[in-house]
């Protein structure tokens, strides 16, 4: 993709998820953009704050305060995309919306126990390592029944959906496998705990996109296509 502004840049993204949307007969509004926004200076943010973007995903947590620091005048979603040790789960719990990487039972109970006294409940999704990878994060597909049915008892989180990150895979075909699995664990746990608001999976980047809307994706984490390159 040809690297533009970054008010262009999310037009750009936008018409690619209403694209994907109208080619499996979704509607694009089925589908949040999370501008994946780490490393990146708040002005960056706020730039694309301006042109309407409103979910900010971060991986650190302590530039992630910073910039919220910053950007407190705006209205912003704030998204936890990155792993996070057991000794920062507090500050997540306070200050953030959503949390993308659940993958322990001890993370959700401290941040559940740490969710300040009338915020309201944190979304949470479970990470799952669907392609069973020893180098990626993620509750195992065998484990993650047990584990969500621990997390929906917790008091001050929401158990909104799943979220992964697969291997690569250069066909789009290929993509879409790991994200069908991924949105049949979610049926799965749909019909283990009816009383839970699970509605999302947060899955497909730049690279993959289309093949994660295809297969229900209903956050996309896009970073790159919007701020161009890390340096």
């Amino acid at each position: 993709m040809r690297k533009g502004s970054i008010p262009e840049n999310l037009n750009s993204v936008a018409e690619r998820i209403v694209t994907a949307c109208r080619s499996c007969d979704r509607q694009a509004d089925a589908v949040t953009l999370l501008a994946v926004s780490k490393t990146r200076p708040a002005e960056d943010l706020r730039v694309a704050y301006a042109a309407g973007q409103r979910h900010f995903g971060e991986n650190y947590l302590q530039e992630a305060l910073d910039k919220q620091a910053e950007l407190a005048d705006c209205d912003i979603v704030w998204h936890f995309i990155g792993p996070l040790q057991s000794n920062k789960t507090r500050e997540v719990a306070a200050h953030f919306d959503w949390m993308h990487t659940v993958e322990r039972l001890k993370i959700a109970r401290r941040l559940s126990e740490q969710r300040p006294a009338g915020m309201p409940l944190l979304n949470v999704c479970l990470q799952v390592n669907i392609d069973d990878e020893d180098s990626k994060s993620g509750v195992s597909v065998e484990k993650l029944p047990e584990l969500a049915a621990s997390v929906a008892a917790l008091p001050n989180l929401a158990l909104r959906g799943l979220m992964a990150i697969p291997a690569p895979r250069g066909v789009a075909e290929d993509q879409r496998t790991p994200f069908i699995r991924l949105a049949r664990l979610l049926e799965d746990l749909k019909a283990q705990l009816p009383d839970q608001p699970l509605d999302t999976l947060s899955m497909g980047m730049s690279g993959d996109m289309e093949a994660a809307i295809f297969s229900g994706s209903t956050i996309v984490r896009i970073g790159t296509d919007i701020f161009g390159a890390r340096k």
